[in-house]
């Protein structure tokens, strides 16, 4: 693989959190043909807490703001307390995300994974895994 952003992504655990199954599909292929693992997808915001609190080492994730009847932020927090790396994916405009995520980046779906790796590489750069829990 060359250098560049995608090759920074290759083995980099990034979670994924989309309710629509074709869309979560199709962005878990695009992340793995970049040689990313990827965890999930998560489902719901319990799905999603229950992984990121998990065995599992994450190094970022991406994360659908609407599922279903509920809204991605309670997972945004959390990931946000840890320190990891985040962006929003979403058909919704940038009015539906509090202020505090203003910084975020957002990607409209679908995603366009050109665009998102490099984002993703440049945040990786800077940022840690969070370890798997010790007993």
């Amino acid at each position: 693989m060359t250098e560049g952003p995608t090759s920074k992504l290759g083995g980099r655990r990034i979670l994924v959190v989309e309710d629509d199954y074709l869309i979560a599909a199709e962005l878990v292929q695009s992340l793995q043909e970049l040689g990313v693992v990827v965890i999930g997808p998560a489902r719901s915001v319990a799905d999603a807490l229950a992984t990121v609190a998990g065995e599992t080492p994450i190094d970022a994730a991406v994360l659908d703001v609407n599922l279903g009847v509920e809204k991605v932020f309670p997972v945004a927090a959390r990931l946000q307390e840890l320190g990891l790396t985040f962006v929003f994916a979403t058909g919704y405009d940038q009015r539906i995300i509090p202020s505090a995520y203003a910084s975020i980046p957002r990607f409209e779906k679908p995603v366009d994974i050109c665009a998102l790796a490099p984002i993703l590489s440049d945040k990786l750069g800077l940022a840690r895994s969070v370890p798997a829990p010790t007993d």
